[in-house]
């Protein structure tokens, strides 16, 4: 149920956290403490005003991976770090990753696929969870699973057959579930990927999630477990709230029916009250 039915400026002006790791450790503990199993954390690698594709793929990852880091070093107590399982998209990654940005840690690495002969059209081999996970793993993280479409097909095994059940949890860290989500996947060409949004999700919690809408009618979607969901736009320098409700919006009711109904319906941005200096 909405908390605002109409699409409206806050007049208390909000700041989006200048170091979101922090605060996604923070959300991701509250939702451990409420049982949650299954989690998402979301937010852009190329800096907090940016959006997916604004950094080229392989930097994204990278930015991707860095993140992680930093997140298992603020999550992670020193004596579950070997009960861990930290898994990337392919064995390529995970290699990358021990030499550079995962270099003398002692997570375990993982992978979700491996190359087959026809890597170069990206046919891959799914990676059997049954055969990765061990007893003593009590945490899993899977990094940007969105490469291929296999991928979140293995998260989903991943967590039905190793979490579900189980005192574990699995936490997806920047895996733009959002393309899911908006149908970017045709349903008729990629089922099994689409049926996610009715299978899985309604399963997991998003505890941390900044997606970012540029333009005249730009704007984020954010939320931060665990309070409402909040659309918010940058005024002057801070941020303001134009609508929040409990259930997450689509990306597309976020774009249409809030940010563009605000500018067609206001003749300035927001009262003067509503504008602060950072």
């Amino acid at each position: 149920m909405p908390l605002s039915s109409t699409p409206t400026a806050s007049r208390v002006p909000i700041a989006i956290p200048s170091l979101p790791n922090r605060k996604a450790k923070e959300a991701t503990e509250l939702a451990l403490k409420d049982g949650k199993q299954l989690m998402e954390i979301e937010f852009p690698t190329a800096g907090l005003g940016s959006v997916p594709g604004d950094g080229e793929g392989g930097i994204e990852m990278t930015g991707s991976m860095q993140l992680i880091r930093e997140f298992c070093d603020l999550f992670i107590n020193p004596e579950k770090v070997t009960r861990t399982r930290i898994f990337f998209p392919e064995a390529n990654e995970v290699e990358f990753a021990r030499k550079s940005v995962f270099g003398g840690a002692s997570f375990k690495l993982d992978y979700l696929t491996k190359p087959s002969l026809f890597e170069d059209f990206r046919f891959v081999s799914k990676v059997k969870m049954a055969d990765r996970v061990k007893p003593e793993d009590e945490m899993f993280l899977v990094g940007y699973p969105y490469f291929n479409v296999n991928e979140m097909l293995v998260v989903e095994e991943l967590y039905r057959e190793a979490v579900v059940n189980t005192a574990r949890k699995l936490i997806i860290f920047n895996g733009e579930l959002d393309r899911i989500r908006s149908g970017y996947y045709p349903p008729f060409f990629y089922p099994k990927l689409a049926a996610l949004s009715k299978t899985l999700f309604p399963e997991m919690e998003t505890v941390y999630y900044i997606h970012n809408f540029k333009g005249r009618n730009g704007g984020t979607l954010f939320r931060c477990y665990p309070g409402p969901w909040k659309v918010l736009r940058n005024v002057r320098n801070k941020y303001v709230c134009l609508h929040k409700q409990e259930v997450m919006l689509s990306l597309k009711e976020v774009a249409f029916d809030i940010l563009l109904s605000i500018l067609l319906s206001v003749c300035k941005p927001f009262g003067s009250d509503a504008q602060h200096n950072v």
